[in-house]
């Protein structure tokens, strides 16, 4: 009974034990907040890769098409850029995406690079 006793009167009072580590709510707030807006750039990335104006995957072999035979971008429903563009409508936003994704995973890369050089 004694024990118990002890435990609440050491959970109530201002003396702080730094065997024990305790969590600030501040880091746990912004820990929710990072992974949410992390979560959210993942998201939003692989959203525009792949889903946005049919994805980059539905464009790449039209593009090695037109590349490599003689197919042209107007065989694919290629009238211009700001009317119709056909396979390749939101090729813009997809290319610039695969770009803006190999720089996160490049910066994920050097933090996990850098994490494991300093743990050693």
């Amino acid at each position: 009974m004694k024990k118990i006793l002890n435990e609440i009167l050491d959970f109530f009072s201002d003396e702080e034990n730094l065997e024990i580590s305790r969590y600030d709510p501040l880091h746990l707030g912004a820990m929710i907040v990072i992974i949410l807006f992390g979560m959210s750039l993942i998201f939003w990335l692989l959203w525009a890769l792949l889903v946005f104006g049919g994805g980059i995957q539905s464009k790449v072999v039209p593009f090695l098409q037109i590349l490599f035979t003689s197919k042209t971008a107007e065989n694919f429903g290629y009238v211009g850029y700001p009317y119709e563009m056909g396979v390749f409508e939101g090729w813009i936003t997809n290319v610039v995406t695969f770009c803006f994704l190999i720089l996160v995973i490049l910066g994920i890369w050097h933090v996990f690079k850098q994490a494991e050089e300093t743990g050693k």
